[in-house]
């Protein structure tokens, strides 16, 4: 054997068992400045590599620009070119952002010499195949996405943008059984989805992930200069925590800032002073008090076992929250429930939304003739008028709260607005595990993926009645007292205790079942 060879064989082996020796010496990518130039690993990309390396499954919570994408890339590209039958899936958001780790990948074999390039049976935009078996392809998430064909290697990029990410992994957790691995990495995106419950598990020991953390300091060309520009570039410091600090709790589209929640967690959130039911879903944190203005709002569930009917109980004027429900029960017992728990607080305003499903819990309130129903103007407008109008135009009313296009906006808006002046109390840590998940997607407010919301809504309906409920008090104490102001009084000269004649009624006593009661506290 020539030297040559000899060497050339050495090299070879070399390169067969350690990636990060193939990779900066022979792996070539696309600067978008510069060109083509070589891949000069960094010590913390050598290390992630060897990680890749030793560990079948690793997951990658990382600040923005490490290229750790690009590692990816070379280090299937290395598996793919020394061992035999090797399918590698690259999987992301779209097609396309899946399509671009594949031509990491064509750009760097490409670029291999002779000697070590395995000739390519297949090669386009979407794919690469060598004649030795080993593949890489590039597909969007979906539920099918890596069910069709056993995976050596599976890619998951950006893994916190994609909706239905647990569905993918899901699928393909037979078609890894057969001794396959993944790689699954992103910047974080809000808490609740299933990238974040992936990392949590894995920094807990609890699935088989390594956690591999890779902050903006890492990089040995940034300092703290670099990470105080980036609150100026990305033009939002939580933005900025998010793509560079690795931080959960600043990132995704989330409707109520962490900091808030934090706030009530560690000031209100406290365990209910009792568990009622058979189901011990109703939480009790104060008993009635009938001094007291209270309302109920539900929001009934779809049917459809995915999710839950929920209530609270707030009071009306101090904006506490006294109790709550959520749990899975039957539209008829739901609508029970409600009537028992607003006649218990003071024959609370008892408001239910009255979409679909919930004109069977709205009817029970009707059949059982309470009082206190909330009613909706019919063009979905909520105003003070609304309760006062059923009296005297039906027509104009339908029982129940229409939460609509319109209504709905307006609705998340009141609750954000509430929880930013911290202008109500909540005890609730279910409620506030809802609010964390709670999040803009496509411009519209809603649970994660794989979550509910229902507390959430209710609780947003309440903060937006409360303005108006207060209004119907207000306005019913202003009629009361414009009534009895104008009362026709005989004025003689005092000689009670309230100014009147005496044997005179005192227009300020109402008849009761318990005698006459003062109202002039009205007044």
């Amino acid at each position: 054997m020539s030297d040559l060879k000899k060497v050339i064989r050495q090299e070879y082996l070399r390169c067969a068992k350690d990636p990060v020796h193939f990779m900066r010496k022979y792996c070539y990518i696309q600067h978008p400045q510069r060109g083509r130039i070589q891949f000069n690993l960094y010590p913390f990309q050598e290390k992630v590599l060897t990680l890749f390396q030793n560990n079948d499954y690793s997951a990658i919570l990382k600040s923005r620009q490490l290229g750790i994408s690009t590692l990816a890339a070379g280090y299937s590209l290395w598996l793919m070119t020394f061992h035999k039958d090797r399918n590698v899936l690259a999987l992301a958001t779209t097609q396309a952002t899946a399509r671009n780790l594949v031509t990491k990948v064509q750009f760097m074999w490409e670029n291999l010499p002779s000697w070590l390039k395995v000739d390519s049976a297949e090669n386009n935009k979407l794919s690469l195949r060598l004649i030795n078996g080993s593949k890489i392809q590039a597909k969007s998430s979906n539920a099918d996405a890596a069910r069709s064909e056993a995976v050596s290697l599976l890619i998951i990029d950006e893994a916190a943008f994609i909706d239905n990410i647990a569905e993918t992994w899901a699928s393909a957790q037979q078609t890894l059984a057969t001794g396959g691995g993944a790689i699954v990495l992103s910047t974080p995106y809000g808490t609740g989805n299933w990238f974040h419950q992936t990392w949590v598990k894995a920094e807990q020991g609890e699935n088989e992930f390594l956690p591999i953390k890779l902050p903006w300091y890492v990089h040995p060309e940034r300092d703290q200069k670099w990470r105080d520009a980036q609150d100026s570039l990305l033009g939002d410091p939580r933005l900025a925590a998010q793509e560079c600090d690795c931080d959960f709790s600043t990132s995704g589209d989330i409707v109520f800032y962490n900091e808030y929640l934090e706030y009530y967690e560690k000031t209100y959130i406290k365990d209910p002073l009792e568990r009622r039911g058979a189901d011990q879903n109703l939480w009790v944190w104060e008993n009635a008090d009938y001094t007291r203005s209270y309302m109920v709002v539900a929001d009934v569930a779809r049917g459809d076992g995915k999710d839950f009917s929920t209530c609270h109980v707030m009071d009306v004027e101090t904006n506490v929250q006294v109790a709550e429900y959520k749990g899975q029960i039957g539209t008829k017992e739901f609508g029970h429930l409600l009537v028992g728990l607003a006649t218990e607080y003071n024959e609370a305003l008892l408001v239910i939304e009255n979409a679909n499903i919930g004109w069977a819990t709205i009817q029970v309130a009707i059949d059982r003739q309470y009082s206190n129903l909330y009613y909706s103007q019919k063009s979905g407008e909520a105003n003070a008028n609304s309760y006062f109008d059923k009296y005297q135009d039906h027509s104009k009313m339908v029982a129940g709260f229409t939460m609509s296009s319109r209504t709905r906006p307006m609705v998340i808006g009141k609750f954000q607005e509430y929880i930013a002046d911290k202008g109500v109390t909540i005890h609730s840590k279910r409620l506030v595990e809802e609010m964390k998940v709670f999040i803009w997607k496509n411009g519209r407010a809603e649970a994660q993926t794989g979550y509910n919301d229902d507390l959430v809504m209710a609780f947003g309906t309440a903060m937006y009645i409360r303005d108006t409920a207060l209004k119907f008090k207000q306005r019913g104490l202003d009629l009361t007292k414009s009534a009895l102001n104008n009362m026709k009084v005989n004025r003689t000269p005092y000689q009670g205790s309230y100014g009147f004649s005496k044997g005179a009624d005192n227009p300020y006593h109402m008849d009761t079942k318990g005698g006459k009661e003062n109202i002039d506290w009205l007044l």
